[in-house]
């Protein structure tokens, strides 16, 4: 999660790796062919529950349409309610995409990768760059986008054109610097998606809970008596949700790169200022280690020589191998960011820093942040997601405070994360201009009665703490934490063969991996 719209960082992993392990010991939960007998359907909607689906071959650009060429995926469209509490009324479509496992399926693997505003239909399409060899070749994966993203019914707020323009900022702007101005932010942001999304009613009722009863909907009309989900960062508080909703639902369940269901925004990004920071500093110190890096002098020395690199292109941005996009300092703040969420990203970080030191040039700066805003080569974007992350969190994040808080919040943000805490600060202003109000308690889940639930937790993950999956491991009743020594954002297909062991025990033989285990290797 961040707090602006515009500050929607990836939390798909860039650089992953594939390889088998063996299983670890522990508590078993049944296979999914042998899970509980099928779940109850919710009274008022069983034409939903019941409805026939049908997969057809997905078109090679992504996109969903039956008369398309055959691409070795088959996609679908699952109608839901638009609310809940008015089943009756309007409905939406979820998007699926399905790989089908490579030998004797043992059920379906439903994967969310994070944001919010990820996709999950896109996310299928680069899976086997992800899972072992062993859980591609044993489970269909299911991906699919949340409802307001992607290929689902989605928020619209802009054009890739003006998307281009929010994303690079002002020349000479300082950025939301009050309460009041953040608010207003808000304000606007809602006009112009209330203006351009065609369904509606949608900008209400994008919640995470909402997501999690249409995931209910996923597995039912997909004949699965239980849930099987890997889910990463955002993907773990849906399915943490999904948990606390239907316990008796849920089967062989991970959960990578914890998000903590009991914080408030202000708290969220206050771990976030503060992890992104510690991030920066450990980069800094590999990249002084290594060769070729731009940073002189101590780690001091090399975090405020990028400070001061972003500082200037606040005013002078550097020109580009695109005349029409120089860096700007948003662009700039964004790529260093982005790189951060993983560690395998550092060598390209460091590429692009001695680039824009060295020669004055930002291109490689500028492809990183594109890389990780999903701009494609032609200017167009490949998801929603810098629009729907903001509409999501104001709905999962009730408003708290009021200006004089903000300010002060924005001051302390600042000050534990001098580089990048400004860009997080006043969540609760923009969401308050927003308008469209939470209903949701921040409070612990605990998911009582649902089997075990695997924990993944790094230890210098930036963007989700160590410590927020700690958390959540202890809030969820049959919660059990694995710790991974890393850096970067979420560890399970990057972290080396004994945290792919653990997962991998547990997804396919259903078992626990040993009270306390901590895995070390990979970076």
């Amino acid at each position: 999660m961040t707090s602006s719209p515009r500050r929607a960082a990836a939390a798909l992993l860039v650089a992953v790796a594939a390889l088998a392990g063996c299983q670890g010991s522990g508590s078993v939960t049944p296979t999914p062919a042998q899970a509980q007998s099928p779940a109850a359907v919710p009274a008022g909607l069983e034409s939903f529950y019941g409805q026939e689906v049908e997969w057809f071959p997905c078109e090679a650009e992504g996109a969903m349409n039956e008369a398309a060429s055959d691409t070795g995926f088959t996609c679908a469209r699952v109608k839901v309610p638009l609310d809940y509490e008015a089943p009756d009324g309007e409905t939406i479509e979820i998007a699926m995409k399905k790989r089908a496992a490579d030998g004797q399926s043992i059920g379906t693997l439903f994967i969310n990768p994070g944001g919010p505003g990820g996709s999950g239909v896109g996310m299928v399409g680069e899976i086997d760059n992800l899972l072992s060899e062993d859980l591609l070749g044993s489970y269909d994966v299911v991906g699919f986008d949340p409802r307001g993203v992607g290929s689902s019914t989605a928020v619209d707020c802009l054009s890739d054109a003006e998307l281009d323009a929010e994303r690079a900022g002002e020349v000479g702007d300082d950025g939301v610097t009050s309460a009041a101005e953040a608010e207003a932010e808000g304000k606007e942001s809602a006009a112009q998606c209330g203006a351009k999304t065609t369904t509606p009613g949608l900008l209400d009722h994008i919640d995470t809970v909402s997501a999690a009863r249409d995931l209910d909907v996923l597995r039912a009309v997909d004949d699965q008596d239980s849930l099987t989900y890997l889910g990463y960062s955002y993907g773990t508080y849906l399915g943490a949700t999904y948990a606390e909703l239907f316990p008796g639902n849920v089967g062989r369940m991970v959960l990578d790169a914890a998000l903590d269901p009991s914080l408030s925004a202000s708290e969220v990004t206050l771990g976030q200022a503060k992890g992104f920071e510690r991030a920066l500093r450990t980069y800094v110190e590999d990249c002084q280690a290594g060769s070729a890096c731009p940073l002189s002098g101590d780690v001091d020395s090399g975090v405020q020589q990028i400070r001061s690199l972003l500082e200037m292109t606040r005013n002078a941005p550097l020109t580009t191998s695109d005349s029409s996009r120089p860096l700007t300092h948003d662009l700039a703040s964004d790529a260093v960011l982005g790189a951060l969420y993983n560690s395998a990203n550092w060598g390209t970080l460091t590429a692009a820093l001695d680039q824009a030191m060295t020669q004055n040039d930002g291109s490689l700066l500028l492809r990183i942040a594109d890389h990780f805003a999903e701009r494609d080569s032609d200017g167009s974007y490949a998801s929603n997601g810098d629009e729907a992350i903001g509409a999501i969190n104001c709905l999962d994040y009730p408003v708290q405070g009021d200006e004089a808080q903000w300010d002060a919040q924005a001051a302390e943000l600042t000050k534990v994360g001098p580089t990048f805490g400004a860009q997080l600060a006043y969540a609760d202003a923009h969401c308050k201009g927003w308008g469209h109000e939470s209903t949701r308690e921040r409070k612990p889940i605990t998911a009582s009665g649902a089997a075990p639930i695997l924990v993944v937790g790094t230890t210098g993950d930036p963007a989700t703490p160590y410590e927020w999956s700690q958390s959540l491991a202890e809030q969820l009743e049959s919660g059990q934490l694995v710790t991974w020594k890393g850096e970067g954002h979420a560890a399970y297909g990057r972290a080396g063969d004994c945290l792919t062991a653990a997962v991998d025990g547990y997804l396919l033989a259903g078992t626990m991996p040993e009270e306390g285990l901590t895995c070390e290797g990979k970076k």
